[in-house]
């Protein structure tokens, strides 16, 4: 294959991301903080995110517009968790911002998917066919609808004047 190294590294970063990610979304969903998981999940999406701008590009491309709003989206994350410590309406944003940014991790995955996958790329050569519109229509509404659940059943208790989850 011969990927450069940061390819390689940007793309397990961006995989230990979507993997914390899930969990982490899977504890909002029972309403738990899982404060590891959290940190992993969030500093791994960061640095997917600004990894990204560093990776060979000869102009400004889509993926570059997803990482400047993931970061976007995180900033905000990591406010309503770590700063506003989920108060008030700072909660619903900490979850809606956590699974946004986790949504475009996996928007690009399947992008990377279809393009790299033979197999995809066969069925939606320069991703504008109906197969790759397909799947990331039922990405996006599988994240819609995790996303209003979570918001629905994660209320944690107050956080302690020690460390933040």
């Amino acid at each position: 294959m011969g990927l450069p190294p940061l390819v390689i590294l940007h793309t397990l970063i961006s995989l230990v991301g979507i993997v914390t990610g899930f969990v982490v979304l899977y504890g909002l969903l029972r309403n738990q903080r899982l404060p590891g998981w959290t940190a992993w999940f969030l500093w791994t999406t960061l640095l997917t995110s600004v990894s990204g701008f560093f990776l060979p590009a000869r102009h400004f491309m889509p993926s570059h517009a997803v990482g400047i709003l993931s970061i976007v989206i995180l900033a905000l994350a990591f406010d309503a968790l770590y700063h506003r410590r989920l108060a008030g309406r700072w909660r619903r944003t900490y979850v809606i911002t956590a699974v946004c940014a986790l949504y475009l991790n996996v928007f690009v995955l399947v992008a990377q998917l279809f393009d790299k996958v033979p197999a995809l790329k066969a069925l939606a050569p320069t991703q504008s066919e109906g197969p790759f519109k397909l799947a990331q229509l039922v990405v996006l509404l599988a994240f819609v609808y995790l996303g209003f659940q979570a918001t629905r059943t994660f209320h944690p208790a107050p956080a302690s004047t020690g460390a933040a989850a």
